[in-house]
């Protein structure tokens, strides 16, 4: 039995509007011990996004044994839409069933509402995700970081993020020009949540699509404060705290091989998780080749040499006589032009080969 009760209704609502967008199908995986979590990755496999609700930040919190409800996320979100944002939130389901109870709530008690969805199968796999130390540590208004995301997106599709001594610097290049943003470090505000920390080891600079950024920051309304974690070795980690209940976080890999002008020199970025490819060398199907026989009366072709190049699986043709064998290896299809003078050889003969139809010598 499952049973989970939130006064803040609203927050489960900012919830479902930050990751709906990002990923349509997720588990939400319910235990006694951790809360109320989810682990889902994006339909391109470039984002992750980790959710956690403690036990503690709910008013009622009953699970008897862990339990993983798979739900479409727009739809959850449909069903939230439908409460107030001062309603309380009460979440139900049995164990082994097909389906999911939310109850709304007015404070005053004077009306209950209660909605049923179906609950889907999704074969998904819980990644487990390190903790590690990063190069750069940067925290900073969710605000300002959701209008400097909106701001270069209009200019271009990547930004780079350097973070050095004189601050984090947000850089985008397009059509219509470039775009340069520099926080400074400033914890002299009055506000907190409007400081600029910035905690680095050493400098860091990776590029990142901005349409994922822009996704990320539709978990604003959640805290008022984002923190941004940078290493050349692993994904960036974006992080917005849920009141003292939880968190919500965003993993996105680096642009591959993306190349700026740094300095008059050409700088690569740096791979991610990404296993080494191996290399590709141009093959080319060779099927073995059949003895080849002349009708009676004519005479014998010949014999030719072939060789057989293994490294590169190119066949190449030494023929005694003036010959000349081009193999051009293109979209893997094999073009022969095989030329014989034999001036002793008047008549015609169809030479059956797997590989060549119709040979005239």
């Amino acid at each position: 039995m499952l049973e989970l009760r939130l006064v803040q209704g609203s927050l489960l609502k900012k919830v479902l509007e930050a990751i709906k967008d990002l990923v349509n199908d997720a588990n939400f995986d319910c235990s006694s011990a951790t809360g109320f979590s989810l682990q889902a990755m994006d339909s391109s496999h470039v984002a992750l996004v980790g959710l956690l609700l403690r036990s503690e930040g709910f008013e009622h919190y009953r699970c008897d044994r862990n339990l993983s409800m798979g739900m479409n996320l727009g739809n959850m979100a449909k069903m939230l839409r439908c409460a107030a944002n001062d309603d309380i939130v009460t979440i139900k389901a049995d164990d082994d069933a097909d389906t999911v109870t939310f109850m709304f709530e007015s404070p005053s008690q004077d009306k209950i509402a209660d909605y049923e969805m179906k609950l889907m199968d999704i074969d998904s796999e819980h990644l487990g995700i390190p903790e590690a130390e990063y190069q750069a540590i940067v925290r900073m208004s969710s605000s300002e970081f959701a209008r400097i995301c909106k701001d270069l997106s209009s200019i271009g599709d990547t930004v780079i993020i350097s973070v050095s001594k004189e601050g984090v610097k947000f850089t985008t290049k397009g059509d219509i020009g470039t775009a340069n943003i520099v926080c400074r470090q400033n914890t002299t505000v009055d506000k907190t949540e409007e400081a600029t920390v910035i905690e680095m080891e050493e400098p860091v600079s990776l590029t990142f699509a901005l349409r994922y950024m822009n996704l990320f920051t539709k978990a604003t309304p959640l805290s008022s404060q984002v923190t941004i974690s940078l290493s050349s070795e692993l994904p960036m980690v974006v992080e917005y705290k849920i009141a003292e209940i939880g968190y919500i976080r965003y993993y996105l890999a680096p642009k591959i091989d993306e190349e700026e002008e740094n300095g008059g020199q050409m700088e690569s970025r740096p791979k991610v998780d990404i296993k080494s490819k191996a290399e590709t060398k141009p093959k080319l199907r060779i099927k073995p080749k059949e003895e080849i026989s002349l009708d009676e009366g004519s005479e014998p072709m010949v014999e030719a040499k072939a060789e057989v190049d293994i490294e590169n699986e190119v066949e190449i043709m030494d023929p005694m006589l003036e010959s000349k064998a081009e193999v051009e290896v293109e979209n893997e299809v094999e073009v022969m032009e095989v030329k014989e003078s034999n001036p002793k050889v008047e008549d015609k003969s169809e030479v059956k080969d797997t590989d060549v139809d119709v040979m005239e010598v």
